[in-house]
């Protein structure tokens, strides 16, 4: 069977469901990943009591809607986090079937259109996902990093790019922020410009969409993250880490004041490697913002506007 054989209404409809239903198992994860609990078991439960959620209190969108954005066990608000990550996962999966597999030749095989969908909608909750996490905890695991960055190289060929230039885009993604932000800035500075997980993100991008898509990803992502530092600091006269933070910090220092000798010593210096043990300075320079979820979306903007902003400006700087 080939693609032209599914009408593109019905193609769209499907994308759409899927698109949220991955949106919703995102909730879980964002929710999951970064506490270490198991993303399958148990089921969905209430943050607030606990109590297991029915399954029809669980459909994307619909579930908050009728709930009237209260849990039904303890009535407890339900975020409004949760319905906006469910919509932009549909949202992605309709923008990846219209723009990548809707435009491919009728001919197409159907598995092959699949596939190419299936890859590029986990790239999307990979990335919402990652976006997420770090503003909650200024943290992006490797779960998503690494293993977006692998799911890149192993797409490559179904994706029409060249193996070699998918390890090479990936290696000067996490080579220029390492070298040049981690390391670099750490001897200018004393400290780390960036994380290692901003490292391995634009290694996910290069993974992807080779070394311009990280050079497009590092500049519109420093544009992005500029413009948001300047809008949060006018706004409100500062810029604050989550809240997350403040309190593994804190829970850091009780267990530091609980420990003698060589296990205190021990901690001491692992946590001296830990940029974010260091309590933020009052200065506007010493602020801290999580740069990946700029990173995230610099990387999804590229796969549709990317490649053409690229050329664009390559014509208009031409001699």
């Amino acid at each position: 069977m080939a693609l032209a054989d599914f009408p593109p209404v019905f193609l769209l409809v499907l994308a759409g469901m899927l698109g949220l239903l991955f949106g919703s198992f995102a909730n879980v994860v964002i929710y999951r990943l970064p506490r270490g609990e198991n993303l399958a078991y148990p089921a969905s439960h209430c943050p607030a009591c606990g109590a297991p959620i029915k399954p029809y209190h669980n459909l994307p969108l619909l579930g908050f809607l009728w709930l009237r954005g209260r849990a039904s066990c303890c009535k407890a608000p339900i975020p409004w986090r949760y319905p906006t990550v469910e919509l932009l996962g549909g949202l992605w999966s309709l923008a990846v079937m219209r723009a990548l597999v809707l435009d491919l030749p009728g001919a197409t095989p159907i598995w092959k259109a699949g596939l190419l969908f299936a890859v590029y909608l986990a790239l999307g909750v990979m990335l919402l996902c990652a976006i997420f996490i770090d503003l909650d905890h200024m943290l992006l695991p490797d779960a998503l990093t690494l293993g977006g960055a692998a799911l890149g190289l192993i797409s490559a060929p179904l994706r029409g790019q060249p193996l070699l230039g998918s390890a090479l885009g990936a290696g000067v993604g996490f080579v220029v922020v390492w070298l040049l932000f981690v390391e670099g800035y750490r001897l200018l500075r004393g400290f780390p410009g960036m994380g290692l997980g901003d490292a391995k993100l634009l290694a996910l991008t290069g993974a992807w969409f080779g070394w311009r898509g990280v050079l497009f990803a590092l500049l519109a992502g420093s544009v992005l993250g500029t413009l948001t530092f300047i809008a949060v600091y006018a706004a409100r006269g500062r810029v604050e880490e989550p809240e997350s933070v403040t309190r593994d910090r804190e829970e850091l220092e009780q267990e530091l004041e609980r420990l003698t000798g060589e296990e205190r010593a021990a901690l001491e210096r692992e946590l001296a490697k830990d940029p974010l043990f260091q309590k933020p300075g009052s200065g506007l320079g010493q602020a801290r913002l999580a740069f990946g979820p700029f990173l995230a979306v610099a990387t999804l903007a590229y796969l549709f506007v990317g490649p053409a902003l690229i050329e664009e400006y390559l014509l208009l700087t031409a001699p």
